[in-house]
């Protein structure tokens, strides 16, 4: 494995937007395999770095970049909002560029400077249907037959949104877990909790599938602010409150638009001996 890497050990940076942090390693100038035993030593916080996902930055013929993202627990995502965010801010400070097009698991994604130190990235249409979020039965996405009423909606990942009177009632540590891994979700699910706060303004907790609880979540805000307009809660331009902070999300002809601020917090180096533990 340390052969496979680098001989000097192998280099990553850390960002985050809003406290939803990232481990990023720039894979542009040769391929890093990984596997999920390493993903997930890395994301352990006492013996590794710690992140919420893990993003591996690799060349693209016709885009500026692809990405590949990885849960703490090792296994795959399609999509992570705010790490895309984060590298799009990091690739146009690199460049100069002030519009790029980014690939992933969930197509080709635009993203733009915002001005003011924000980076807006179209997350793609939202999926509706369900068998393109997915679940395991057809059924009507904007009520689900589970307790609370939730709405499911797909960003690429699947997303279960429940709308509630106080968000901080809420035991997430339980009630995450429970819905991540509903049967109805063959994919496991990504798990909200919403209130209503303003006529365009939402309060989000998020648990992430494979992750846990996080500050903050690109594609759950995406995938809320879809569900509150579908509901008829609010228009299609919102501001999420989460844990870390707010992003600006607007659903919009070409996509579900998100906005927020990003920062690269260092640069690092992870040892020969860390990568050979696994």
């Amino acid at each position: 494995m340390v052969e496979t890497l680098h001989k000097n050990g192998l280099p990553f940076a850390k960002m985050h937007g809003l406290g939803n942090d990232f481990v990023v390693i720039d894979a542009r100038a040769g391929a890093v395999p990984l596997t999920p035993g390493l993903v997930a030593a890395i994301a352990d916080r006492h013996r590794g770095v710690g992140f919420d996902q893990l993003a591996v930055i690799e060349p693209a013929d016709d885009a500026d970049a692809r990405l590949v993202f990885y849960n703490a627990d090792g296994s795959p995502s399609a999509t992570c909002g705010n790490a895309t965010r984060c590298i799009a801010r990091h690739l146009m400070d690199e460049t100069g560029q002030t519009d790029l097009t980014l690939v992933t698991e969930r197509g080709r994604l635009a993203a733009r400077d915002a001005g003011g130190g924000l980076t807006s990235v179209n997350m793609g249409p939202p999926l509706l249907d369900w068998a393109g979020i997915p679940l395991a039965d057809a059924m009507d996405t904007l009520h689900l037959p589970i307790p609370g009423d939730p709405v499911a909606t797909g960003m690429g990942n699947p997303h279960c949104t429940f709308f509630v009177a106080d968000v901080g009632a809420v035991d997430l540590a339980s009630f995450g877990p429970a819905h991540e891994h509903h049967p109805l979700f063959p994919a496991r699910t990504n798990v909200q909790v919403v209130q209503l706060t303003g006529p365009d303004r939402l309060r989000m907790r998020v648990w992430e599938r494979g992750t846990g609880i996080t500050l903050a979540s690109g594609s759950s805000s995406c995938a809320v602010a879809v569900a509150s307009a579908r509901r008829g809660l609010t228009g299609r331009r919102v501001t999420v409150v989460l844990d870390g902070g707010e992003l600006l999300v607007d659903w919009r002809e070409d996509g579900v638009w998100m906005t927020g601020p990003t920062a690269h917090v260092f640069d690092g180096v992870f040892t020969p001996a860390f990568l050979g533990v696994v």
